[in-house]
């Protein structure tokens, strides 16, 4: 749209001629402001010139609100950004698109609802909705992600959105913080409890004696004056649980209302001590009650006086299979006597014998305020679980107390001086038992915590005075409602208020009108019978608590008005208002806060990328924003502010978009284009120097990296940055890229990396930068010289390999072994040190030491230098393998001298290296296995015929005096003979054993298709293509290296295999690569073995770790092993014994042979091979067994990281063959309540006769008498004695073993066995709970299930002093 300036210099909007051709923009308006309207929208078709502050007013008008109430964002981007209501800017210039749907929210302004044009008071109830078009809620919000609490809800006549807007009952809602929905309930019946609130509100706070934050009163004051003032919809109860002692862990415990309720009254009466208040709670809440023992042979009574504040009514009696139906029926049982007669006779004091008795409550008092609370928590002794009684139990809306008095004049002396001492007494109701039973853990303390408070009792002085009969009329006004289990659930409270008799559910934030039919639907219970089973089916919503107050125009009180406030409170919501419009003005300024990602090349801090976010208000102007940027980037003595300017960037393309030349005082609003939470492009704060100048940045340019590229000293050079046009070609980029590299422009050679190894030779002039694939950042490799690689068609160049080079080559970071004897030669070393007669002397010890092993090892050397000394000899002088880092010279011959003083390697072809290492003992027929640089990894064949040495090598090369040789480092050069030394120990060692059974499984394993890293011909793969390996010394910085430990920092092409890679480590760890183990560091420090031969280290990245550990490396088809001895009658089943290597085409007997002296060394285990077995291992559970013949991966599927099972055997091994099957089986005797151990029984098929007929063998049982279940769960199936005689599926009728219920298929399936005959030992409920003690430790000492362990529950505390004191031995 054609803008013309205004009068004030402004852009505006030129008229259009024909009005007609002006564009349009549709706009469609979403009401989320109130539930009835959310589902509604407002269109308007409006010319694409009109201004914001004319879209607020037409939208406005069509809503019928009052212009300025209500805020418009938008509804379906991914920014929830306000509109400004005051810009003048217009429609497309806002962002609004002509011609398409424009979604738009109208919303709440600063958390009010709009005010509504015909009526601006904006009140409650002025809608003149009748109570059947309110929306009506009642019911939980569950909240995804929590248990028990819940904030999201749908139904159909629920929306999601009215919980985002104001209520228009006039009530506030409270926040969950995410389980505090029991608080949330109690209070908001505390606040419509006039006669509490008003006393609340009388008390003043005396801030000179307490601190505000840990004073309960308050703080509760606080919030009740914000839901009786406050415009929010919902405010956060955070104070008040702060100034119970609670942290933010306590809002994810869950507990009882009633227990809420008990404990917060104690802490109030403690706070409360010589005020007014001091005896509020008594004088509302308590009542009085009688319990008495009356003798039936004298009339005799005793009795006291106790006190309760609230009465716990029994929903079903125990024992009973029907529950109470309603709060009256309860009442009456409540105050129904019962008689003491046989075992439970009473003794009389006036008869001086014991005598039929007659034991009950009687009612004296009834509280102004009744507390009811309905026990529908209780314990099942049959399955030993906590559950919910779901019943139904009605209860009125006006209950009349009268029946349920003892109208008998109390004159006793006991009376006046009884104190709530009751506890003592079976039967007495004081506050303190009337807790729900399970409502904390055994053996901690609930309640009020003080810090040094006396638990002296309370002496009870009751200011009301006693009622008569006929005026206990009590009216019904909350209901505190729980749905869920006994594990859980959510609390809400339905109230109704004393101004309008209206009820309302308060539900967290959510607060809607109901009716008298939704509090009858809190009865509970189903249409159904009232059975023993009806609870289970019933709904799990249903009423918990019942407060009734007393009908007494007297005494019954209003709410008090905002004009009858007390002097302090009127005071308190002054302040609070202030408070709430500084949190309006700065939510405001947060509203019109741009927060934009920034990034800044630090000049000082290596030079590296630094982030951080920036936000600024949208009218701060963009000189401000750097300002700000600069501090926020810690630059201030760093680099004057002059020479700083903020720049619009690209993060992920590292591109420079444009720069801001000449708009220092544009706002930053209008500079980022609106305030949003987040936006496509990021701000990067530039930097130069005093003599530098800006260069400008012009939308529409691309951003090129040019590496310029040396191939005489074969570096590349780090980028230089400039900008081009993609409509440029490629002569003129070359001139452009000419005059900042100062190269000349007609021998340059460009080259385009388009994406990772994709490179570009840019050789045709007149292409344009956007034909050739140029983008918003790019980089290019430039090289110019009058060098003949010109001439070289471009993939077989010089400059193609030092390009493919650098871009496959990767940084990583390895650790060598402590014991590295490599290390000290040829890292610390001194360059030159070794003499050409002190490499002569270094082969001769090797010599010396090879002459002592066995003849088969020195002819494997023999072979293995003849075969590298016979491949390409005509390169072997063409470049040394051992290069000095800082002087490369590829054409310096190969001496002695460069080999033994490497400190860092630059290898060209792994056939020079290999040659190289050779040519350095004159090419001769021995060739020192330590200076062997690539030392060409032998076949299997080759290094042992005997492959039973792979399960003590890695043993031998970690025991001490091995160790000790290998890191000898005063001997001079160290000896890799040492490594092979340990194979003919270990093959002198074995070779008696082991004879003859070689090479049955060595042909099998040729033939296996395991991955080699040798070719048809017994060549290296690796020596195909040129590959990159540079190492150099690395210390350390964060002191990880202890003990010595050494580090090499190597550059490596990541197409290199894992063989090669190992190769060319062997010089620096010391010995060959067969001998030494790779492992790859995670993020979590986890390190896992490589093994996998002919894979290539592409997965590997930049710093990615290595560490390097001694013991002889896997070969092809092997697999390590893990074995652990089976004990089935341990308390510890799974015990690890040791590591070992299986390879395929191994038999189960050679395996065990390689065991045997393993277990002997490690274990000190002196096992015969016919004496234990193998057998299969998942998780913990024993599963086949291997038979001797066995052969892994043709009869046993074989693994990486595999796990067996040995088990030593009583006697000679019963399992023949595959068709067998082995059972674990162990009696049940009942008689002694005892479980006998483990007994292997071996089948010759799957008949339950034939289990049946062994099982009576062994034991003696009669055949009929016996019977048998599987076991559960993880080996060994361990179970309460207690609960295996009725837990277990007994004698289950099938014939064979492997069909359901049992489904015994496999090995080592535990059967458990009885007499049926036999009856369980008889037991006193003394000796039960002492057994059932017993089995609990037991089951818990083994890591198994026990059957009823109850979830451990928090204690409810409020601390008076400001918060619990930690013990400081507790974490």
């Amino acid at each position: 749209m054609e803008m013309v300036p205004s009068e004030e210099n402004q852009l505006v909007p030129k008229e259009i001629e024909n009005a007609s051709e002006e564009p349009r923009v549709l706009c469609l308006v979403q009401d989320t402001t109130n539930a009835k309207t959310v589902n509604e929208r407002l269109t308007l078709n409006l010319p694409a010139s009109t201004t914001l502050s004319k879209l607020f007013e037409d939208v406005a008008h069509k809503a019928s609100y009052v212009n300025g109430t209500f805020d418009l964002a938008w509804g379906k981007t991914g920014d929830m950004g306000s509109l400004d209501p005051s810009s003048e800017m217009s429609l497309t210039e806002s962002g609004f698109e002509p011609g398409k749907r424009n979604f738009l929210q109208l919303t709440d302004k600063d958390g009010e609802q709009p005010q509504i044009a015909s009526d601006e008071s904006g009140t409650a109830g002025s809608s003149g909705l009748d109570d059947s078009s309110q929306e009506r809620f009642i019911g939980p919000l569950p909240r995804d992600g929590t248990v028990g609490c819940s904030s999201d809800y749908s139904s159909p006549s629920y929306s999601y959105s009215s919980i985002l807007n104001k209520s228009d009952t006039g009530y506030v809602g409270l926040v969950n913080q995410a389980m505090t929905c029991y608080l949330n309930s109690l209070l908001q019946t505390l606040f419509m409890t006039p006669e509490f609130r008003n006393a609340l509100y009388n008390w003043e706070f005396e801030e000179s004696e307490e601190d505000p934050v840990t004073s309960i009163p308050y703080q509760l004051q606080r919030l009740f004056l914000l839901l009786q003032t406050s415009k929010k919809r919902a405010i956060e109860t955070t104070d008040v649980t702060r100034s119970f002692g609670w942290d933010s862990s306590e809002a994810w415990q869950q507990h009882d209302v009633q227990e809420l309720c008990r404990v917060m009254f104690d802490a109030l009466e403690q706070k409360w001590k010589q005020t007014e208040q001091a005896d509020l709670i008594n004088q509302l809440y308590q009542g009085k009650l009688k319990d008495y023992v009356r003798c039936l042979e004298c009339g005799y009574e005793s009795w006291r006086i106790d006190t309760y504040l609230d009465i716990p009514l029994v929903i079903r009696p125990f024992g009973a299979s029907q529950a109470y139906g309603s709060v009256e029926e309860a009442l009456q049982a409540f105050v129904q006597p019962e008689t003491l007669d046989g075992a439970n006779q009473y003794f009389c004091e006036r008869c001086k014998k014991k005598c039929d008795a007659r034991k009950g409550l009687r009612f004296l008092h009834f509280p102004y305020l009744l507390t009811l609370q309905l026990k529908r928590f209780d314990f099942d002794y049959t399955t030993m679980h906590r559950i919910k009684l779901n019943d139904r139990m009605s209860f009125p809306e006006e209950l009349d107390m009268g029946p349920f008095i003892d109208v008998e004049d109390e004159k006793s002396p006991q009376t006046e001086s009884c104190t709530d001492s009751g506890a003592e007494n079976e039967g007495s109701c004081h506050s303190d038992q009337m807790s729900n039973d399970f409502s904390a853990d055994d053996g901690v303390d609930e309640g009020i915590c003080l810090d040094s408070a006396s638990s002296t009792e309370r002496v009870l002085k009751p200011k009301v005075p006693s009622l008569n009969t006929s005026s206990l009329t009590f009216e019904l006004f909350s209901v505190m409602v729980h749905s869920g289990s006994a594990a859980g659930g959510h609390y809400y409270a339905c109230i109704k208020s004393f101004s309008d008799g209206q009820w309302y559910s308060f539900n967290d934030q959510h607060v809607s009108k109901i009716t008298q039919e939704d509090i009858r639907k809190t009865y509970g219970g189903s249409l159904g019978s009232r059975g023993y089973y009806s609870s289970a089916f019933a709904s799990s919503t249903n009423a918990y608590m019942l407060i009734y107050r007393l009908k007494d125009p007297s005494r019954n009180a209003k709410y008090l008005d905002c004009d009858d406030f007390p002097e302090h409170i009127k005071h308190l919501v002054q302040r609070e208002k202030e408070s709430e419009e500084q949190e309006k003005r700065q939510r405001e300024i947060e509203r019109n806060t741009c927060k934009i990602k920034l990034f800044c090349m630090h000049p000082v801090k290596m030079m590296a990328m630094m982030e951080n976010k920036l936000e600024v208000h949208k009218d701060k102007t963009l000189r401000e924003a750097t300002e700000m940027a600069y501090k926020l980037m810690e630059l201030d003595g760093v680099v004057p502010l002059d020479c700083c300017r903020l720049v619009k960037y690209d993060e992920f393309h590292e591109y420079l978009e444009r720069s801001y030349e000449g708009e220092d005082d544009t706002p930053m609003g209008l500079l980022l284009g609106g305030v949003k939470s987040s936006y496509m492009f990021d701000l990067l704060l530039e930097t130069r120097r005093a003599e530098q100048v800006f260069q400008p940045y012009k939308p529409g340019e691309v951003m090129v990296k040019v590496h310029v590229v040396d191939l005489k000293s074969d570096t590349i050079a780090p980028p230089v940055s400039i900008r081009a046009y993609l409509n440029q070609s490629i002569t003129e980029f070359k001139q452009l890229i000419a005059q900042a590299t100062e190269l000349s422009a007609e021998t340059m050679r460009v080259v385009l990396e388009r994406c990772y190894n994709d490179l570009r030779l840019l050789y045709v002039p007149n292409k344009t930068l956007k034909a050739e694939g140029f983008f918003r950042s790019n980089k290019v490799f430039v090289e110019s010289s009058e060098s003949p690689d010109h001439q070289v068609t471009f993939t077989d160049s010089l400059l193609w390999k030092l390009l493919d080079r650098h871009g496959n080559t990767i940084r990583l970071f390895v650790s060598l072994p402590v014991q590295s004897p490599g290390t000290n030669r040829t890292i610390c070393q001194k360059v030159g040190g070794d003499t050409e007669e002190g490499s002569k002397g270094n082969r001769n010890s090797v010599e010396a030491i090879l002459e002592e092993s066995t003849e088969k090892l020195k002819n494997l050397s023999l072979q293995q230098q003849q075969g590298s000394s016979t491949s390409d000899s005509q390169k072997s002088s063409d470049t040394s393998d051992f290069e000095h880092i800082e002087s490369p010279s590829p054409s310096q011959e190969p001496d002695s001298s460069s080999v033994s003083a490497v400190v860092a390697v630059d290898n060209r072809e792994l056939e020079n290296r290999i040659r190289a290492a050779s040519g350095g003992s004159g090419g001769g027929a021995y060739s020192d296995p330590e200076t062997q640089f690539p030392g060409e990894e032998r076949s299997d064949s080759e290094v042992n015929n005997d492959r039973s040495t792979s399960s003590v090598d890695s043993d031998i090369l970690s025991s001490s005096h091995s160790s000790d040789t290998l890191c000898n480092a005063d001997s001079g050069p160290i000896q890799l003979a040492n490594g092979l030394d340990s194979h003919s120990i270990t093959s002198s060692r074995r070779s008696k054993a082991n004879e003859g059974k070689k090479e049955t499984w060595d042909t099998a394993e040729e033939d296996s298709g395991t991955d080699s890293e040798y070719d048809e011909n017994g060549k290296s793969k690796a020596e195909s293509y040129y590959l990159y390996f540079r190492a150099e010394p690395y210390a350390q910085e964060d002191g990880s290296g202890e003990g010595g430990q050494k580090c090499v920092l190597v550059h490596v092409d990541k197409r290199i295999t894992l063989s090669a890679f190992k190769q060319n480590l062997e010089p620096f760890v010391g010995v060959t690569s067969t001998q030494f183990k790779v492992f790859r560091v995670y993020a979590n420090n986890q390190e896992f073995e490589s093994v996998r031969l002919n894979e290539t280290l592409s997965s590997f990245s930049d710093d990615n770790k290595i560490t390097i550990r001694l013991g002889r490396a896997l070969k092809k088809g092997e697999y390590r092993v893990k074995v652990y001895q089976l004990l089935v009658n341990d308390a510890e089943p799974c015990k690890f014994l040791v590591d070992t290597v299986f390879a395929k085409g191994m038999t189960v007997k050679q395996s065990k042979e390689e065991l045997m002296p393993q277990l002997k060394d490690q274990c000190k285990l002196d096992l015969n091979i016919d004496k234990f077995r193998l057998r299969k291992k998942t998780w913990k559970n024993p599963g086949t067994v291997f038979l001797d013949y066995h052969v892994y991966e043709e009869d046993i599927n074989i693994s990486s990281n595999w796990e067996v099972f040995l088990e030593v055997l009583d006697g000679p091994e019963k399992m023949k063959s595959m068709s067998q099957l082995a059972v674990l089986t162990r009696r049940w005797t009942p008689a002694q309540m005892k479980l006998e151990p483990f007994q292997e029984v071996v089948l010759e098929s799957s008949s339950v006769e034939e289990l049946k007929e062994t099982l009576s063998e062994i034991s003696g049982i009669p055949l009929e008498n016996l019977e048998f279940a599987k076991g559960r769960g993880t080996f060994p199936c361990d179970i309460s004695v207690l609960e295996i005689h009725q837990d277990l599926d007994w004698n289950p009728k099938v014939s064979t073993l492997n069909v359901w219920p049992l489904y015994i298929c496999d090995d080592g399936a535990v059967v458990f066995y009885r007499d049926s005959t036999e009856e369980p030992m008889e037991q006193s409920e003394d000796e039960r709970n002492e057994l059932m003690k017993k089995e609990s430790s037991r089951l818990l000492k083994t890591g198994h299930r026990v059957s009823y362990s109850p979830r451990k529950e928090k204690a409810l505390k409020i601390y008076l002093d400001g918060g619990p004191v930690k013990d400081p031995g507790q974490d």
